[in-house]
């Protein structure tokens, strides 16, 4: 990360710090590229840094881009470590994956200054998997570990549909409440999810349907428009502390169409982390 930036980082500002790691992945590899793909999209001049409730992004404390975590050795440490520097010193966070295992370093790294987390989980896939191919670090188990260790006092994952009998289990013995994306487009009122703070939003671009997000790794048909995962955003009853936007694969992409999905999908969390 620029130490700089870091240094000079006003209380409550949202730091968007990319982590450019897909070790863990299955199937395809890629989504390490994903930060430099979503900071591409933001030079780009295609897309301002206004959200949709008119906030400037480009204020002092808006959306300050604190660079990347240095994942060239001790990865997961490393995640956890510069995760924990930025809470602690009362910023709040929005990291650019990189795959999904990235979020249980990452929880590891906030939940000391933020416990009893409640995280709102948004994905094609419950990731509850104990272990897959021997790998319990994979970007399939994250919240098997998340919930194992108690960094999170509740899980809520919204959007799932291929959920395996073990993933099922999985969610019965953590507790977790899944909504299916079928409920989901009959009749979720976010509110009703009854999200409490402190809150984490973890969003895997999967749970869109591959027409709006054709850049990720796992494709999985049947999923949301990009305007129902804003509508979520922006309903959300209390802002977050932190959020992922993960699972991003330039090299699967087409016409950079799903980094600027990412990067509307950032704006609009930090904006919701600034309405307090």
């Amino acid at each position: 990360m620029d130490r700089e930036r870091v240094e000079h980082l006003l209380r409550n500002a949202v730091a968007m710090v990319g982590v450019p790691w897909d070790e863990h992945s299955s199937l395809h590899r890629g989504c390490a590229e994903g930060p430099a793909a979503v900071r591409a999209a933001r030079r780009s001049g295609s897309m301002n840094l206004y959200a949709e409730n008119g906030y400037d992004l480009a204020a002092e404390a808006g959306l300050v881009d604190v660079g990347d975590v240095d994942v060239s050795a001790d990865a997961f440490a490393r995640i956890q470590g510069s995760f924990h520097a930025l809470a602690t010193r009362g910023a709040r966070t929005i990291a650019i994956g990189g795959d999904h295992a990235i979020t249980y370093p990452i929880l590891r790294g906030l939940a000391t200054a933020h416990p009893g987390l409640t995280i709102l989980h948004l994905d094609a896939h419950p990731d509850l998997y104990d272990e897959l191919d021997g790998n319990r670090l994979s970007h399939a188990s994250p919240f098997a570990r998340i919930m194992e260790e108690g960094l999170a006092r509740r899980l809520v994952q919204l959007g799932i549909r291929a959920l395996s009998p073990s993933q099922r289990e999985q969610g019965k013995r953590f507790g977790v409440q899944m909504v299916s994306m079928r409920r989901w487009q009959a009749d979720l009122d976010v509110v009703a999810l009854g999200l409490e703070p402190p809150l984490y939003v973890s969003l895997d671009l999967d749970v869109l349907d591959p027409a709006y997000a054709p850049g990720v790794s796992h494709y999985e048909p049947g999923g949301a428009s990009v305007r129902d995962v804003l509508r979520v955003i922006q309903g959300l009853p209390v802002a977050p502390i932190g959020a992922d936007v993960v699972e991003l694969n330039p090299r699967r992409d087409h016409h950079d169409m799903t980094a600027m999905v990412a990067l509307k999908l950032v704006k609009e969390l930090a904006a919701r982390m600034h309405e307090g």
